[in-house]
């Protein structure tokens, strides 16, 4: 793929502002949880477990980042680490009860807050964004496109 034509450009100008705003406006305080640690919890809880490296792609983080994410994680007991089946030397995590619990209390309030923001849209907004909402998780699960970068 070559650079985005105008229309695309700004399609994508406008899908990133709004993304940001709602991502900002969604934001919970769930157990004090930053957005961050909530979404990392959120990948042990449905890929886990996981090897730390492994969390950092499927995150888009680096290593240190992780590093003091999952340190933070197992302070609050939301997960645990366990020695890689496949090599004694590496770890894996996995989310406890507790952790488990964190998500789906973060998720309902998340949910409950983007619920709020949609409930004045017309039936017919609400449908056409449930309708974008496949391409989107695409989008969301596509490798990480550098600015003028061909994919």
């Amino acid at each position: 793929m070559t650079d985005l034509d105008p229309d695309r450009t700004e399609v994508a100008a406008r899908l990133a502002a709004a993304v940001g705003r709602i991502n900002r406006r969604a934001r919970t305080d769930s157990a004090s949880l930053g957005y961050g640690i909530v979404s990392a919890l959120a990948s042990i809880v449905q890929h886990g477990p996981l090897r730390p490296g492994d969390l950092s792609r499927i995150e888009v983080v680096t290593k240190p980042t992780m590093t003091r994410i999952l340190t933070e994680l197992e302070q609050r007991g939301f997960i645990e680490r366990d020695a890689d089946p496949r090599d004694g030397r590496a770890f894996m995590v996995s989310a406890t009860p507790a952790g488990v619990d964190a998500v789906d209390a973060a998720r309902s309030e998340r949910t409950g807050i983007v619920a709020g923001l949609i409930a004045e849209l017309s039936p017919d907004d609400v449908d056409a964004i449930a309708r974008a909402l496949d391409a989107l998780e695409r989008v969301a699960q596509s490798p990480t496109v550098r600015a003028g970068t061909p994919s």
